[in-house]
């Protein structure tokens, strides 16, 4: 499995990261590697020499002004609610521009997923007789057995994968976070998209993506429902308690706050926080993995 992302813009469908693909396209031209690096410098010139500290004007330092608003400006402002202008630099520090014809999404030298997919992994995984599962309980519930307190009181040794300022009972106060809704549409046809995950770059389009599940595993494309898919459309929102956290927000005072809800964990010993909640970054799966094998040994 290689991993591609492709975005529509205008009603057109162009491939992401943005690449000398994307910028032919989008300019209807047949610029070479140096014409399209001279093009974009002449576009982001209007800022050269700045340091800026808003998002909107980092976008077009990096990449100019036209690619920036098509593809970048109205994503972004779905995706944090949030005018890009009014959020940090710092979130496209490192906006991925190409300019080869390479559309793979990431620059890794190996990628690929579980053959049986993360559902049969996670279950081989717990498959074994010293391992219990118990699903519908609340950990900080003192009315069922293994919770926050009778484990603290028992110095039993605890893995905490959840929001950290809920495990402090928000002491310090609520970080942010960003949540996602998910509403599902079936198709009767064997692909609706042709790609894994489609970007929608537009302000007229509520959700920010759609997922096309089918397409993470090509090799099962033709024998697993052949005239039918499913999609999840994907709308962005500010998580508030209750809701199921996805992404740190990670403003300074956000991380400032963490800084302080750290120390707090530092001084649990039999506690390991672990993964985007317990620790408040975000982490893509191979980082997961690897933080996990880190804390265990």
């Amino acid at each position: 499995y290689v991993h591609r992302v492709y975005a529509t813009h205008d009603g057109e469908v162009y491939p992401l990261p943005i690449n000398l693909g994307t910028i032919n396209q989008f300019f209807h031209a047949h610029y070479t590697p140096a014409e399209a690096q001279k093009l974009i410098a002449g576009q982001a010139g209007e800022l050269a020499g700045t340091d800026p500290a808003n998002l909107n004007d980092k976008g077009i330092q990096l990449i100019g002004r036209p690619l920036y608003e098509a593809f970048i400006k109205n994503y972004t402002g779905k995706q944090w609610q949030t005018d890009p202008a009014e959020l940090p630099a710092a979130i496209i520090k490192r906006l991925p521009v190409r300019f080869n014809y390479d559309n793979r999404y990431f620059k890794d030298t190996w990628e690929g997923l579980p053959a049986d997919g993360y559902t049969k992994w996670m279950e081989r995984m717990i498959d074994d007789p010293r391992i219990t599962v118990e699903l519908g309980v609340d950990f900080f519930d003192e009315s069922q057995p293994y919770n926050k307190t009778a484990l603290k009181a028992a110095g039993v040794p605890v893995v905490y994968t959840g929001p950290v300022d809920r495990y402090f009972d928000y002491e310090l106060g609520d970080l942010k976070w960003r949540t996602v809704d998910f509403k599902e549409v079936r198709y009767d046809e064997g692909d609706h998209f042709g790609c894994p995950v489609m970007n929608f770059s537009d302000a007229d389009v509520p959700y920010t993506r759609a997922i096309e599940f089918k397409n993470f595993n090509p090799e099962r494309h033709d024998s697993q429902n052949p005239n039918k898919t499913v999609v999840w459309e994907e709308y962005s929102r500010f998580a508030e308690r209750g809701d199921e956290p996805y992404y740190p927000v990670n403003t300074d005072a956000d991380k400032a706050l963490y800084a302080r809800y750290e120390a707090k964990a530092a001084a649990e010993p039999n506690t390991v926080f672990g993964g985007r909640l317990g620790t408040y970054k975000y982490y893509d799966m191979h980082q997961v993995i690897d933080t996990a094998l880190t804390a265990y040994e």
